[in-house]
């Protein structure tokens, strides 16, 4: 088995936009990064494409906004609360500007993930991370020296400081490190497809209703392209599988009573793959071993019910950054800041999750009248319910811990 001649500080595994990102900041102050990669290019896996206002901070704080802007993101400034409890005259006018939430940020981000990728992982091997693609058989092994070796064209051994999983949900670095996680089971599944044709969708504008036993997303890519979501119970995880699985789910959204007409949803084409995926929520109490350390989703993941999964990694890029180039410990010891900041984060968003996803997925008619009663909450501003979903926008360390009682987002829902 060959070994590589000279050895980087970091391997990285996984070229995602938490992969990616993480290399091109390490790189930039200097740090020797391998970047492994399964794929040979990018393509539309129905992931992540809204970072929430709070993640745009953080992407700028790593000095990465303006890699993803250039990916043609667009800024979506406002939310229409389009939903079948209210005509949408009435969605319309409860209309909401995002450029009030934080300071110097217009709004969320809308971008196409494989896109994103690309311009992230170029933007590592910009700044002088090695980039390896169609990488397999990749096995890990922690340790004080930990060594990883991998299949390109021929089987390799490397033998860095420090190697950071960032290869998602079924990590491998996570399951070969001994690294445990945790699983709160999913109360329904998520599907996504993307959409070309919808010229009449405002570019700065996007959506979250629920009609009749389904809560609805449309976010948009710009250029007529919008991603559309949807979010049911788990006896449904089949509803738009098969070959005309994608045509019934644009059926379904042409047919919404909720949204206008005018807007063009009834024009759209399929321009991708529609995928459904569970909902559960995973953490990793430790997402670190000797010589290994997780990132992104590979150190679990929240419910996508809020979209918060591209702001979480983004929030991860910085903290572990700043802490490696802030010493030179790498050990347990060291990575432990990092590890207890995250997963207090993740519980934070966890409790934010169910609340909403309680609020936004129970098809019935008390969950109608609960959810009736929480926009008439929110439009009257009331304190309670800008502290416990607060954090779906200004981001969970921006909050006191308060917000994230049990107490308080039980009351919430009561």
């Amino acid at each position: 088995m060959p070994l590589r001649t000279k050895n980087p500080d970091v391997v990285v595994v996984g070229a995602g936009i938490a992969g990616a990102s993480i290399a091109a900041v390490l790189a930039r102050s200097g740090i020797e990064v391998l970047l492994l990669e399964r794929q040979r290019s990018y393509r539309d896996r129905v992931r992540g494409e809204y970072m929430a206002p709070w993640g745009v901070l953080e992407a700028r704080a790593v000095g990465l906004e303006a890699v993803i802007r250039g990916t043609h993101a667009v800024e979506a400034r406002y939310t229409v609360p389009y939903d079948e409890l209210l005509t949408p005259s009435a969605a319309e006018a409860a209309m909401r500007d995002n450029s009030t939430i934080l300071p110097d940020v217009r709004g969320p981000l809308c971008t196409s993930h494989p896109r994103a990728c690309q311009a992230l992982v170029d933007e590592a091997a910009r700044l002088g991370a090695e980039l390896v693609r169609g990488v397999t058989e990749v096995r890990v092994q922690a340790g004080t020296r930990p060594s990883i070796t991998y299949r390109n064209s021929s089987e390799m051994q490397v033998q860095p400081r420090l190697i950071i999983g960032a290869d998602g949900r079924t990590s491998t670095v996570r399951k070969h490190s001994g690294i445990q996680i945790n699983k709160a089971p999913a109360t329904h599944v998520i599907a996504g497809l993307l959409v070309e044709g919808a010229s009449r969708w405002p570019d700065d504008q996007y959506t979250i209703g629920v009609e009749g036993d389904l809560q609805f997303y449309v976010f948009p890519q710009g250029g007529g392209r919008l991603r559309l979501y949807t979010c049911h119970a788990n006896e449904q995880a089949t509803r738009w599988a098969g070959r005309a699985g994608p045509q019934r789910l644009l059926m379904t959204f042409a047919r919404l009573q909720s949204i206008p007409a005018a807007l063009g949803l009834g024009d759209v084409t399929a321009a991708g793959p529609c995928a459904t995926f569970s909902a559960e929520q995973t953490w990793c109490e430790e997402p670190y071993a000797d010589g290994v350390v997780l990132l992104g989703d590979a150190g679990g993941y929240d419910d996508p019910v809020d979209g918060q999964g591209l702001s979480l990694a983004m929030r991860d890029v910085r903290q572990l950054s700043e802490f490696l180039l802030a010493t030179g410990d790498w050990t347990v010891a060291g990575l432990r800041p990092y590890g207890q900041q995250r997963a207090e984060r993740l519980r934070r968003m966890r409790r934010v999750s169910r609340t909403y996803a309680a609020l936004m997925t129970t098809f019935t008619a008390a969950g109608r009248a609960r959810r009736s009663r929480y926009y008439a909450a929110a439009r009257a501003r009331h304190d309670d319910v800008r502290m416990a979903l607060g954090a779906i926008w200004a981001g969970p360390d921006r909050l006191p811990s308060e917000a994230f009682t049990d107490q308080l987002h039980e009351s919430l829902l009561g």
